[in-house]
């Protein structure tokens, strides 16, 4: 079996990503478990098939000690995002599985909300979780309404490009962290003077990002961005404890002003083992949510949030009830992914 077979094969069960260990059998994520396919079970982890991943300069820099990122392309044109490192003096490397198409909101069963954020043509759009729950996925579908409905300039900072967008009404352009752009903060820098109506910027690591986004928000761009939190607040939160402690209150006036929209997602097990479904916590930049930001109340952001849910604002406990009630997923399901467990009981 060639390694693109074994690629393949891997797709053709649903695994969403890869584990590789040299001297050990292939893991795979399905449905967000960790477990072994039978038919690919007894193939062997060598050095050459980890090795033969990397071209001669990657080689090289792994050599030297570096961990080493970076994307291939099946013949079919299916892209991976690759890690390759070392534990325990041994080769290893996790493997993402891209996906080539972009779903549609119904596809996911995605409320009507992003359509509406679609439509918005300046302001902050966040969309938070933990790794591997959706958060591109999720803002690619919300592009990919823009560049159908709308003659728009469009540019996307990522690392690695994940989807790659076809020209509809929009005109896109992807930059890739390392390969087109040195960093976040350089490629947000350079898009402000390349007149753009929606910049989209994979994560947001570090402060200079964080700020540099906001000020593309606040000059009239419509910024989608994602970060690594859970819970809606909480990115809030995330983006103020980023700033130096003098520029906090300064950081709280500019959310105030440009935020429209944070999304919190999971990504749950169905009940029938079919798959894996979005499941959505959204807040909404309301005047009254703003104030509450302004005034640096975030702790009382909830009790907007379930006072908004005809607005289209929803808290992730309450979905997960709902998903619960119409049998999408287990009650073991919903207690793990609960954000209070014995509240969540209670409700069950």
């Amino acid at each position: 079996m060639t390694f693109e077979e074994f690629i393949i094969a891997a797709r053709e069960k649903n695994a969403s990503d890869i584990h590789l260990s040299v001297g050990s059998e292939p893991v795979f994520r399905i449905n967000g478990d960790l477990a072994k396919i039978d038919e690919l079970s007894n193939v062997p982890v060598t050095n050459r098939m980890i090795i033969q991943l990397l071209n001669a300069d990657q080689e090289e820099r792994f050599n030297n000690g570096d961990d080493i990122d970076f994307v291939f392309e099946l013949k079919s044109g299916a892209r991976q995002r690759c890690n390759v490192f070392r534990q325990m003096g041994r080769l290893a490397c996790a493997i993402r599985l891209l996906n080539s198409t972009i779903p549609s909101m119904e596809d996911l069963r995605l409320p009507l909300t992003l359509k509406e954020l679609s439509k918005k043509r300046s302001g902050l759009i966040l969309v938070t979780g933990v790794s591997g729950s959706g958060k591109t996925t999720t803002l690619s579908i919300i592009l990919d309404f823009i560049n159908a409905t709308r003659p728009c300039h469009i540019i996307t900072i990522e690392d690695p490009v994940e989807y790659r967008y076809e020209k509809r009404m929009a005109t896109i352009h992807q930059r890739e962290i390392g390969t087109d752009v040195k960093s976040f903060s350089t490629a947000l820098r350079s898009a402000l003077r390349e007149d753009p109506d929606v910049i989209f910027v994979g994560e947001m690591r570090d402060y200079e990002t964080m700020q540099l986004a906001v000020t593309a928000a606040e000059t009239g761009h419509l910024v989608l961005a994602t970060l690594h939190t859970r819970g809606a607040i909480h990115a809030v939160n995330r983006i103020i404890d980023a700033c130096p402690h003098n520029i906090q209150q300064q950081m709280l006036v500019q959310l105030s002003q440009i935020l429209e929209c944070v999304i919190s997602q999971s990504l749950m097990p169905l009940r029938d083992g079919s798959g894996r479904i979005a499941a959505l916590e959204i807040l909404l930049g309301t005047d009254a949510c703003k104030n509450m930001i302004r005034s640096n109340k975030c702790h009382q952001l909830e009790t907007i949030m379930q006072q908004g849910k005809s607005l289209g604002m929803s808290l992730m406990d309450d979905v997960i009830v709902d998903y619960y009630r119409n049998m999408l997923i287990s009650k073991e399901t919903a207690l793990a992914y609960a954000t209070d467990r014995v509240e969540m009981n209670a409700k069950l």
